[in-house]
């Protein structure tokens, strides 16, 4: 069950669950907190976590409110789009032919049907988009999953609303946000390893946090990267994290 809490500007989505960590995040664009917590943990233990973190809230909100927007795509000509993390330029073409995407230097060339819409430019732009992360991810979970000694059993691409990927440890599956396509490739390998480290553990513990340095150093940079990078008007977004043991 969520309930909130408001502390004046900021209100906070409080969730519990069995957990030693409290887990503070604030989710882009809007600056959404949510701040889970250990199940026994008091309301006001939590109130007085969530105005101690105050300062913090507001300096990620004020990070959010600052940084760079992707304005809305309409795919037509000459359109600027990001292909793992490069910008491109879109040539439309329209041609009796079934509809392509192709990388041509810096020229995402997009052919169509005469009379297509906006609304199906976008969607055959997206599975697109789709398909080209499917094929990098499938080679990235072959090379980690001996690394880190666990098996995947499978992974899916789809658009997110709050999350870069998720993990399904009882399936041995994770999921993948399709705007990972648009970033670059370092970004896609840091959230692969990511959800594919909680497969050994499911919650950002202290125990989690230390594979992830073991096994992938530079992820403070990836998720720098990731976070730095303009925000699209599409779903996707990553939020800024802070995890504290509870004693």
């Amino acid at each position: 069950m969520v309930t909130q809490i408001e502390l004046g500007d900021v209100v906070l989505e409080v969730l519990k669950k069995d957990i030693r960590n409290i887990h503070l995040s604030v989710y882009p664009p809007t600056g959404r907190v949510r701040l889970v917590v250990p199940e026994r943990m008091k309301l006001d233990t939590i109130r007085l976590f969530a105005i101690s973190k105050l300062a913090w809230i507001r300096q990620q909100q004020k990070k959010l409110r600052e940084q760079e927007r992707e304005s809305r795509r309409e795919f037509i000509d000459r359109e600027s789009h990001s292909v793992w993390g490069r910008r491109m330029l879109m040539k439309l073409v329209e041609a009796d032919e079934p509809a392509t995407v192709q990388l041509r230097h810096s020229t995402l060339l997009l052919t169509v049907r005469p009379g297509t819409d906006e609304a199906g430019r976008k969607a055959i732009v997206a599975n697109w988009y789709r398909q080209i992360l499917k094929a990098e991810v499938a080679p990235l979970i072959a090379a980690w999953g001996p690394r880190l000694e666990v098996e995947v059993s499978g992974f899916y691409v789809q658009q997110m609303k709050t999350k870069w990927g998720s993990c399904n440890p009882s399936a041995c599956t994770i999921r993948l946000n399709t705007e990972l396509a648009k970033k670059p490739k370092e970004c896609l390998e840091y959230v692969v390893v990511h959800e594919t480290l909680h497969l050994l553990e499911p919650t950002h513990s202290d125990r989690f946090m230390a594979l992830l340095g073991l096994h992938y150093p530079t992820w403070r940079e990836s998720r720098a990267m990731l976070n730095e990078l303009p925000l699209a008007d599409w779903p996707g977004v990553s939020p800024t994290e802070l995890d504290q043991p509870t004693g």
